[in-house]
């Protein structure tokens, strides 16, 4: 479905300009074109996006954007990803692992890779035919990435890795794993990514994990038995810089997933005013009744204000100045919204909001995790606190 403008608030002047108005149309048709609702329903079902998908996401443009153009990339901004992520949203594909592949794992590749690297991994990105996964999170420990269990050890020319991984979007498409291993002392400063493929020998899949919701994205369990990587398959070219990596990328990410919880919110305000102004009820339409615009005008004011503040914070971002607790702010107050906001517009729905066929409740469902993944809700407010 294409969101109304009649609904939503307009994006700030510099989110509107041709070029991403001409890359908005053109994102839109590709996407109503290769990824209608019966795909989405089919993938739903498999639990995972068929691959000849990211190839002709590939081949249209729609992956590795802000990738330079010397690796074939279309050399964009934030602000053509939050084209994408808006789109996306707009039609009920966040179980399309894009945003991992395009905004959270391909950037560590574009700052931290050597220039062979680049030259070697970028253009596969870029065309699909190498789909990239981050795995951080492990068993023992979610958020407390400073503790990281996963080992890799130096043995010649070779980085060899024992560990497991779980909760890893991607997981069982990637062919590009940046993994966070301890390659030295304990703490933070033991940290590394060494990026993994997918055909290495030592390491499995796990199982497709089975999830309350986002049920096309494939989130694996990762195991690492031995695995042997190039020495030179190290991020940064030194060991114990992973976790200062991730530390000054994890804003990004927290950006990326306020964008998405702001574009699943806003899907949910435009379902909910159509079938409030359709839905008969006490003599009138749902519509009529004052606490029905009252709760709709709350959730389009929280709309509002969220756009702004992620506009801004897009701004700072494209600008390297988005800060990690300003991310952390974003995150913390527009999913916390969200989730809110979708279980107030399925209450409207009645008990149709509980029959899986409607929207809303796939999106009620889908939205459960944005207080959760990127780090919890919790950890934003322990970062935001550090900073009073």
């Amino acid at each position: 479905m294409k969101v109304s403008s009649m609904t939503l608030p307009p994006s700030a002047a510099e989110f509107t300009d041709e070029d991403l108005s001409m890359f908005r149309e053109s994102v839109a048709r590709f996407l109503d074109t290769h990824a209608p609702p019966e795909k989405l329903s089919q993938w739903s079902t498999d639990k995972v996006v068929e691959r000849s998908l990211w190839r002709e996401a590939g081949a249209f443009g729609m992956l590795g954007v802000t990738v330079p153009a010397e690796y074939g990339g279309l050399g964009g901004n934030f602000r053509h990803e939050r084209v994408i992520i808006e789109e996306m949203g707009a039609r009920g594909l966040e179980g399309w692992g894009v945003a991992v592949h395009n905004m959270i794992a391909a950037p560590y590749l574009v700052a931290y890779a050597t220039e062979a690297q680049k030259q070697s991994w970028l253009p596969g990105i870029v065309s699909g035919d190498t789909v990239l996964a981050i795995a951080m999170t492990e068993p023992s420990g979610g958020s407390d990435l400073a503790n990281l269990r996963t080992r890799a050890r130096l043995d010649g020319d070779e980085w060899v890795i024992d560990g497991q991984k779980t909760f890893i979007s991607n997981g069982q498409t990637a062919d590009l794993v940046i993994v966070a291993c301890r390659t030295g002392e304990a703490g933070a400063r033991g940290v590394s990514l060494i990026a993994v493929p997918g055909n290495a020998e030592g390491f499995e899949r796990g199982r497709n994990l089975d999830k309350i919701g986002r049920d096309a994205q494939d989130t694996s369990e990762l195991f690492f038995s031995g695995v042997r990587v190039p020495k030179d398959n190290l991020l940064g070219g030194v060991p114990g810089h992973g976790f200062r990596q991730m530390m000054q990328m994890l804003p990004q990410e927290r950006l990326v997933i306020a964008a998405m919880g702001l574009a699943m919110l806003e899907r949910a305000l435009t379902l909910t005013i159509d079938y409030a102004r359709e839905r008969t009820a006490f003599g009138g339409t749902l519509m009529d009744l004052q606490n029905t615009q009252f709760t709709l005008a709350d959730i389009k004011t929280q709309v509002t204000v969220g756009r702004a503040f992620v506009d801004q914070c897009s701004d700072k971002l494209v600008a390297g100045a988005l800060d990690a607790v300003t991310a952390s702010m974003a995150k913390l107050w527009i999913t916390e919204a969200e989730i809110a906001g979708i279980s107030r517009c399925l209450q409207l729905f009645g008990g149709y909001g509980y029959m899986n066929e409607y929207p809303i409740a796939q999106l009620f469902r889908d939205s459960r995790i944005d207080t959760i993944h990127g780090g919890a809700s919790e950890v934003m407010k322990l970062i935001i606190a550090r900073s009073l």
